[in-house]
């Protein structure tokens, strides 16, 4: 006896449904894809979050967490494009924009994470913008949350089937590859073939952030108040009356976007403090930079692995070789003393340092500052093929 398919047509739903089907499908995978690409970074998003509302327990889990999530997201819009499971996902969908939306409207009206990190970094929203897009997503499945019993499956049951437990297994095997080694496409100013140095400068005759200024004044005498700008207030001349205080903190307000360099947050230092920013990124030799922006938590092994490779890249071919931590100096000197590091440690903020690559540890093979390409520990060449693919060259 054959299986039969009732749906006719090329939609789970008929109509305005369906293409509230195909608008919501579409956005989920697209929005679960982009974090795919790059789980470690929404797990970080998603450590923010656990650190507002104080559930930093979560923290060791964020990585898998992040990684369920991103399935999800495919999965449900997947799903929902095909009509398998029609109530279930109709579901799971009005539970999770409720959730989102709880998530962005907080941290937009308490102002505590200020990117929500729904398209990772290939599309930065504030958290007005993201709040907005949940709302009108809401609105959006709540039309086929309306009509989830009217969803019907665009293929037979065996088709559906494996159709189905295929995009379970891509879904999850996206974001464990991309954990594994390194995003497939890089979003972040650190991608391969990026100067950073460059990517530090303002160009010449760019505009800064203009920010406005504003006070709250009260007369000590009168007991007179008011709020004025910060031109205001030094065009008037108040200030130099004594019977007007300022009260409070002056608010700072931005009025006008400038130009904003891509890096804005890095800085190399020793032990001792002294910035050697430019003399190690300005290097005009191949050289290694070993990102671990926390040793404890640092891959042993392939500490190991690269202590091994940078002591023969410098008695071969005299290539320099650095770690980036953001440890304290004394945490760092006692882990280097004990894995006898040959490399010298270097410090900077650990923001910067998970931004440059997506690993603990990872390596960047740099140039005059500009980046020749970068590895996570699991897909670090060997010696051998480092000096063949890179220093033998003409």
């Amino acid at each position: 006896m054959t299986e039969k398919n009732n749906n006719k047509g090329f939609l789970p739903l008929h109509g305005v449904g369906g293409l509230c089907c195909v608008l919501v499908g579409l956005l989920f995978i697209f929005s679960g894809l982009i974090k795919a690409n790059d789980p470690l970074g929404f797990s970080y998003k998603l450590e923010e979050y656990f650190g507002v509302f104080h559930i930093q327990f979560l923290d060791s889990l964020s990585v898998a967490i992040a990684i369920f999530l991103c399935a999800l997201e495919m999965f449900f819009g997947f799903a929902l494009l095909i009509g398998t499971r029609g109530k279930q996902v109709a579901w799971g969908l009005l539970l999770l924009i409720i959730f989102f939306s709880f998530l962005t409207f907080y941290s937009a009206a308490f102002k505590v994470v200020q990117t929500c990190g729904c398209f990772g970094d290939a599309i930065v929203l504030t958290p007005w913008q993201s709040f907005s897009k949940d709302l009108v997503l809401l609105l959006l499945i709540l039309i086929i949350f309306k009509k989830r019993a009217d969803i019907q499956p665009l293929f037979k049951p065996v088709t559906e089937k494996r159709i189905t437990y295929i995009a379970i297994a891509l879904s999850f095997g996206l974001g464990i590859y991309t954990y594994n080694f390194l995003p497939l496409i890089d979003f972040l100013p650190y991608k391969v073939g990026s100067n950073i140095l460059d990517e530090m400068k303002t160009p010449p005759g760019a505009q800064p952030d203009q920010f406005e200024i504003t006070y709250h004044l009260k007369n000590s005498k009168t007991g007179e108040e008011k709020v004025m700008n910060d031109k205001d207030y030094i065009k008037s001349g108040i200030w130099k009356d004594n019977s007007w205080k300022i009260v409070g903190d002056p608010e700072n307000k931005l009025i006008k976007k400038g130009f904003t360099p891509k890096i804005v947050d890095l800085a190399i230092n020793d032990a001792s403090g002294t910035n050697y920013t430019n003399e190690l990124l300005a290097n005009p030799f191949y050289n290694l930079v070993i990102v671990a922006n926390d040793l404890g938590k640092a891959d042993a092994r392939a500490m190991g692995r690269l202590n091994a490779i940078a002591l023969d890249l410098a008695q071969n071919y005299n290539i320099r070789t650095v770690i980036l931590t953001s440890n304290s100096a004394t945490d760092a000197d006692a882990y280097s003393k004990a894995n006898h590091l040959f490399s010298e440690v270097f410090y900077a903020d650990e923001v910067p340092l998970k931004s440059m690559v997506r690993a603990n540890p990872g390596v960047l093979l740099m140039k005059n500052g500009t980046i020749i390409n970068k590895w996570h520990y699991h897909t670090m060449p060997d010696y051998d093929t480092l000096v063949k693919q890179y220093l033998q060259k003409p």
